[in-house]
């Protein structure tokens, strides 16, 4: 069966479909997007392979995929929009908003720790806590108030694969004017405006444009096994359970719920590299600097890989996650899609598909993408 693949390709940017069609011949693809900008200029943008498991409904430009920890992105960019309007500063103590935050030791951590996995609380650690509970925002927020960190605050950092997202949607709750979710201050202060297709909570009209995900064949190795990473991910009720696909869309789970289409996260990267998504202006210069500098460099304490963290985003360092470039940055979602940003070149953009693999980040498809898109910048 041949693969339905459509869109633009800019020229001397034929290698990326060459990739993209690659995933399908030797990597076990089932259907994916790709979106490459420069600066807001798009360059190559695919739809590829099939929605749905029986390969019976091709990708379509409007398809949307849940593509997980891309959207702690997306939260990164929501932090940093309520900086560049004076909500809030990174260095703001959370505490000094949020005043229950201050519990157990977590009274003197920053906006910016917390947004780079610094807070501890990687996870949930309460026994009674359930599988369900995650889809009651109120609920997460008391348990993470009243919960002691998992190490030091502010010592390292311990990525926080579902917490990350109630943490940072409750600082922005707390500082917005009309007390907003995050993924509507999202929606209506930058995905609208700029016309992408991103949600965090998504709207019920829209369950029927998402693909269907396929579940990795395999575990993911998660290296040495703490209290930390056992809380993040090895426990009952580490991730949300017992709930329908679509009352798992329709919340609010900024660090990992998010559906969005290639073309939209892709474009909303753009903020990270200049500061403006197409012709729109999202981030002063000041604000961009600030969002992606470094926070915490080192062995992370729940993924089992060196990660120089800034805040919300990854930088790309040695671990070459989204490319060659190790300025570049970025932030892989569980399964393989990818989101990156490049400030020296200007290169920007998103790979998301529908079946997983078990890699943590650093996905073997996402990577050949991207590093195609690079290797075809003129000399």
């Amino acid at each position: 069966m041949s693969v339905p693949i459509q869109g633009l390709v800019a020229p001397g940017f034929e290698a990326v479909r060459d990739a993209v069609l690659a995933n399908f011949e030797t990597r076990d693809e089932l259907g994916a997007q790709v979106a490459i900008y420069k600066r807001g200029e798009p360059l190559v943008q695919l739809s590829a392979g099939w929605a749905d498991r029986k390969k019976t409904v091709p990708v379509a430009d409007d398809t949307l995929f849940s593509v997980y920890s891309c959207g702690k992105a997306m939260a990164a960019l929501v932090i940093a929009h309520l900086v560049e309007t004076r909500r809030i500063s990174y260095d703001l103590r959370v505490a000094d908003i949020w005043p229950a935050f201050a519990r157990f030791g977590k009274q003197d951590l920053s906006v910016a720790q917390v947004m780079s996995h610094q807070a501890g609380l990687s996870g949930i650690t309460d026994p009674e806590f359930d599988p369900q509970d995650w889809i009651d925002f109120d609920r997460v927020i008391s348990v993470l108030e009243d919960q002691e960190p998992l190490f030091p605050p502010g010592s390292r950092s311990g990525y926080h694969p579902v917490t990350f997202g109630f943490l940072a949607g409750e600082i922005a709750r707390r500082v917005d004017p009309e007390h907003r979710r995050l993924g509507l201050i999202l929606r209506e202060d930058i995905a609208a405006p700029t016309e992408a297709d991103v949600y965090i909570g998504m709207d019920p009209a829209d369950h029927a444009r998402v693909a269907q995900t396929v579940k990795p064949r395999a575990p993911a190795d998660l290296g040495e096994i703490t209290d930390a990473t056992r809380a993040a991910f090895l426990q009952p009720w580490s991730s949300p359970g017992r709930i329908s696909a679509e009352a798992w869309r329709e919340a609010e789970m900024a660090g990992s719920n998010c559906q969005a289409s290639a073309f939209g996260i892709g474009a909303l990267m753009g903020a990270f590299v200049d500061g403006m998504v197409g012709r729109r202006a999202v981030l002063s210069e000041p604000t961009r600097a600030e969002a992606i500098r470094s926070r915490i460099h080192g062995p992370d304490a729940v993924l089992p890989f060196t990660i120089d963290f800034a805040a919300g985003v990854m930088i790309n360092g040695d671990n070459r996650f989204f490319g060659p470039r190790p300025n570049t940055l970025g932030h892989p979602g569980w399964g393989g899609s990818t989101v990156f940003a490049d400030p020296q070149t200007g290169l920007h953009g998103a790979y998301v598909m529908n079946r997983q693999q078990p890699y943590l980040a650093g996905d073997p498809r996402a990577v050949s993408v991207i590093t195609a898109a690079f290797e075809s910048l003129p000399a």
